[in-house]
């Protein structure tokens, strides 16, 4: 009985570091896939000479990141007349997630959409009106705004919410 209660008292003392280990996973996978999102349309821009977007204004892609992503994949094929990756180069891998009724760490095939380990669409915005600014969607503690960039993206966290106040938040950025 002492051995039982012993062992029970030393698993609870281990369930929160185990917890915080966990959460700092997702943390570091997500930093990961918005480093791998930035690279790869840099890499677009570096290949094509504009981003894939309409040249006319800033695009914020959320929960139709599908788009965006079907280009990068190049899912879009290379078909006569496809302008939005013509060469069918494929900028940016990203897994299918492994549960498609609760996507969460990657792509729900039936839409196309990338989702972070929360389960949330991951937010790029690019600089479509090529002025190198885009409008940081943080009103403090995490840049200028305008911030000097030419794509930025982040994840919701956990909550799936997106605070003002970053250092506030549990969001995680591609630009810090």
């Amino acid at each position: 009985m002492v051995v039982i209660i012993m062992i029970a008292i030393l698993a609870g003392l281990l369930f929160p570091a185990f917890n915080g280990a966990q959460r700092q996973a997702k943390k570091t996978q997500a930093k990961n896939d918005l480093m791998q999102i930035v690279t790869a349309v840099n890499a677009y821009y570096t290949e094509y000479g504009q981003y894939p977007t309409s040249p006319t204004a800033d695009v914020t892609f959320s929960t139709t990141n599908n788009t965006l992503f079907d280009i990068l994949r190049n899912m879009t094929g290379t078909t006569p007349g496809n302008t939005a990756n013509a060469r069918g180069i494929v900028f940016i891998n990203v897994p299918a997630a492994k549960d498609q009724t609760n996507s969460k760490s990657g792509i729900k095939t039936s839409s196309g959409v990338w989702y972070d380990p929360w389960g949330n669409p991951y937010n790029v915005s690019i600089d479509g009106n090529y002025d190198n600014q885009i409008a940081n969607p943080y009103s403090s503690n995490a840049g200028p705004n305008p911030l000097q960039a030419g794509v930025i993206a982040w994840s919701l966290g956990t909550d799936g919410v997106q605070g003002t106040d970053f250092k506030a938040s549990d969001d995680v950025i591609s630009w810090q």
